[in-house]
């Protein structure tokens, strides 16, 4: 394997059994080589692209360490087959002039009907029905409906007394909110938090906190977006509210989350991210032996997961390294 050159691209990926992998017309004279690893963890990062050029992932951790000239002398690009780039340590890479893109709008199909079913599954405690009615509880009490009250003994809300809180109005959160909409639901667009909200169609964040019954969270992973779902949030919502994340984890707390459930601040939740992943009960509050009575739904970071996603990754990641070698890059976020 001839190493990289400025003429030939040595191009890495890291998560190689998650994606298709593209053929790559470079332009003249560029040549390139490439090593497919089927998973990598943060761990093996630093080992696996020493000689790479082009790093190609979905996942795992590149922090400044695996960034310094010493670790990956010859690294000029990385692609982010996601939408998110939080894994990837962006001053690093700026000072380095490593160059980082990302794959936008991907996913917005998958990830916003997978809410939308979480929101099913939480206010409807689908999984909950399943697994008594598979236990036989139905033929041994003969009825169930008093296990799924809420707290004052009202029965859950339909789609048309729901109102939904949109928080982010990037690709996901507007499909998201059309979806709502189209299902029946009264819609509110969050304004950012502790901010004014000068664009008539959108609502002050504190009172979408306050109006919604069920919130959808759809952000990236930044600062200002760490923790910035509550206890002082939960506080302020409807008993009735079903708080569904499809964003990043950490945006919400987690800890603040189950002591809400808890102490029935709130009626549910829904999450595909968590604060550490892969996440187990070891790992996050949400999935630990405590919280297993509390109303949880809870998949792995697989809102993605569909064929149109999958379709739309490979041709933007092919974009991706091809206007790059051309010297005129897409989509990049540093």
């Amino acid at each position: 394997m001839p190493l990289p050159s400025a003429e030939h691209h040595h191009i890495v990926f890291l998560q190689g059994s998650v994606l298709e992998i593209p053929k790559f017309e470079l332009p003249a004279p560029f040549t390139y080589s490439q090593t497919v690893y089927d998973w990598t963890s943060s761990a093996e990062v630093p080992d696996r692209i020493r000689d790479a050029s082009i790093i190609i992932l979905s996942a795992a951790r590149v922090d400044a360490a695996a960034l310094s000239r010493d670790v990956s002398p010859h690294l000029k690009l990385i692609v982010m087959v996601a939408s998110g780039f939080d894994c990837i340590d962006l001053e690093a890479c700026s000072k380095r002039g490593i160059v980082v893109c990302n794959c936008p709008n991907s996913n917005i199909e998958a990830v916003s009907e997978h809410a939308i079913g979480m929101y099913f599954a939480a206010r409807r405690r689908l999984l909950d029905m399943h697994m008594s009615t598979r236990a036989g509880k139905w033929k041994e009490r003969g009825l169930l409906m008093f296990d799924y009250l809420d707290k004052d003994g009202i029965p859950p809300l339909t789609c048309q007394d729901e109102v939904a809180g949109i928080i982010g109005n990037g690709g996901v959160g507007k499909r998201i909110a059309t979806l709502a909409r189209n299902l029946g639901m009264k819609v509110l667009v969050s304004g950012r938090k502790a901010s004014a909200t000068s664009d008539p169609t959108r609502v002050p964040f504190e009172t979408v906190i306050k109006q919604s019954t069920v919130l959808f969270i759809a952000v990236p992973l930044m600062n200002s977006t760490r923790n910035f779902i509550s206890t002082p949030e939960f506080e302020n919502m409807s008993s009735h509210a079903i708080v569904v994340n499809v964003s990043r984890g950490g945006t919400v707390d987690e800890e603040a989350l189950v002591h809400a459930l808890r102490e029935r601040k709130i009626s549910g939740a829904a999450t595909d991210v968590f604060n550490g992943e892969p996440a187990g009960p070891d790992t996050s509050p949400l999935l630990s032996e405590d919280a297993k009575d509390l109303n949880i739904i809870a998949t792995p970071h697989l809102a993605w997961l569909s064929q149109r996603t999958s379709v739309n990754y490979g041709s933007k990641l092919k974009l991706a390294v091809e206007a790059w070698a051309a010297g005129q890059p897409v989509n990049v976020v540093s």
